[in-house]
């Protein structure tokens, strides 16, 4: 499934608060005729690409992060999804290294983009995730702390900054305009091998891989597939073009052995610099939604459905209070386009929708029996419940866990009269702020006493901010406390 995304981005037209845009060289792919003559006279011959100027441009903005994760996790207890494993042979997809002594924390390692002069560094959410300290290097080699400004696990990207200034910087360029067939390079710190280049091709645009959904509630993957050499270590690095302009975050890569064998994905520059200028603003993206269940439109489902055209998607359900349903769209209608611009893959669909926000209007044309349609559509957002609408079953939900009463026998063995069992921990707010485990027994809910599952249950609805679980492990008398927000 591939596809280019057309979709015309607000924000690229407006002025950045974290980016500060470079001046592009002159193109470096010249024209010249061999025997010397005016190249008016006949065809000029393409000579090969220089790659050096954006080479140096990119790698000078470039770092290498080190993340110190947190006590008692380990490299089989990072929160990296089944596909993600499949992806890089069952290894950490950024060179993680597991401990190598007794006490000593483990290490993972990644790439990031400096963005603005003043220290801001976008990276991948799982190169960050779960790290009690990042150290990032830059191409000087100097050193410095960092700190997590926001992630948004559903792109998978992150925002960090040192306190540095006047640093070199990158500008976003518009992933919207690069080409399948067109140059790119690949710039990060593979194996720890600070500051290397890679170059090929475009290999393909609106590419799902599915990799994203353990860690988050509405993935949205529309990656840039290129055949430029990505290895663990360059999670988070930069894909520019020829001018070095930034076209998109290095994410993943295609491999049954972990190392690079043909295929490697970035997140497009469309998506990432969305998601960095909301947390730099509000503190977390603010993503508008169609409110629909869609699926991509194929010789099938035209003769299945006696359908009218043979792209676009097909609009299968509607979430509730839906912004395509209040509009006047219908299941059955195919999704042709999104503010006049062509929409033939489910990605796409989901690149052109997460550039705004809740609130936004966009055009949507759809294709209804024939007949094509315009429609007018007001995003919204994920609305969160209140406190006192929040169901059981939507709190469990939201922080991704699920609970057992412990029996009598269990009691006696952990020297506790009472608790709540966690059995198992899915996506949600425990999996992405804490280091909690199966296993781990809940005794007290901001010093409230828990008797039993249901009983855990039902303090967490009647909580809002932020909260603090206390319990222990089997076999461990020490407490331990995790904090959450909610």
């Amino acid at each position: 499934m591939g596809g280019t995304s057309y979709a015309t981005y607000e924000h690229f037209g407006k002025p950045d608060t974290i980016s500060t845009w470079v001046n592009n060289a002159t193109p470096f792919i010249k024209q010249a005729r061999l025997d010397g003559k005016p190249a008016a006279e006949g065809p000029a011959p393409m000579i090969p690409a220089d790659f050096s100027f954006a080479s140096k441009k990119a790698t000078a903005a470039v770092v290498h992060i080190k993340s110190t994760l947190k006590p008692e996790r380990t490299v089989s207890q990072m929160e990296i999804p089944d596909e993600l494993r499949d992806f890089f042979g069952g290894r950490s997809p950024f060179g993680q290294q597991a401990p190598q002594g007794k006490g000593e924390k483990p290490q993972a390692s990644g790439s990031g983009v400096i963005i603005n002069p003043d220290g801001y560094i976008v990276t991948n959410n799982h190169v960050i995730q779960g790290a009690e300290t990042l150290e990032v290097t830059l191409a000087d080699k100097h050193t410095y702390k960092a700190k997590v400004i926001g992630s948004d696990p559903n792109t998978d990207i992150a925002l960090i900054k040192i306190e540095v200034k006047n640093l070199p910087a990158l500008s976003f360029g518009n992933s919207e305009n690069v080409q399948v067939g067109q140059w790119v390079l690949a710039v990060g710190n593979p194996y720890n091998l600070t500051s290397t280049v890679t170059a090929g091709i475009v290999s393909a645009k609106g590419r799902s891989i599915n990799i994203l959904g353990e860690n988050a509630k509405a993935p949205i993957e529309s990656f840039i597939q290129t055949d430029a050499a990505v290895n663990p270590g360059n999670s988070g690095g930069a894909l520019v073009d020829l001018n070095g302009n930034l076209i998109g975050i290095n994410t993943a890569i295609a491999s049954q052995t972990g190392s690079f064998a043909g295929y490697s994905f970035a997140v497009p520059s469309s998506i990432a610099h969305k998601v960095v200028e909301d947390i730099s603003k509000f503190g977390s993206v603010q993503r508008g939604y169609l409110g629909v269940g869609i699926s991509e439109v194929d010789a099938a489902k035209v003769k299945s459905f006696d359908l009218k055209v043979d792209e676009g998607v097909r609009v299968e359900s509607f979430a509730d209070e839906s912004a395509a349903k209040e509009a006047g769209i219908k299941i059955g209608d195919v999704i042709t386009k999104i503010d006049g611009h062509a929409i033939n893959s489910v990605p796409q669909l989901q690149e052109a929708i997460a550039q705004h926000k809740p609130s936004d209007k966009v055009t949507v044309n759809v294709n209804r029996d024939g007949a094509d349609k315009v429609m007018n559509v007001t995003l919204k957002g994920i609305s969160e419940p209140t406190v006192a609408d929040r169901s059981a079953s939507a709190i469990m939900e939201q922080l991704g866990i699920e609970l057992k009463d412990l029996s009598n026998q269990q009691k006696k063995e952990y020297g506790i009269g009472s608790g709540a069992q966690v059995t198992a921990i899915n996506a949600g707010k425990i999996r992405q702020g804490t280091d909690m485990e199966e296993g781990f027994v809940i005794t007290k809910i901001d010093k409230t006493p828990v008797a039993n599952a249901r009983d855990a249950v039902k303090i967490l609805q009647g909580k809002k901010g932020g909260v603090m679980i206390e319990g222990l492990y089997p076999g461990n008398d020490e407490t331990q406390y995790f904090a959450i927000g909610l």
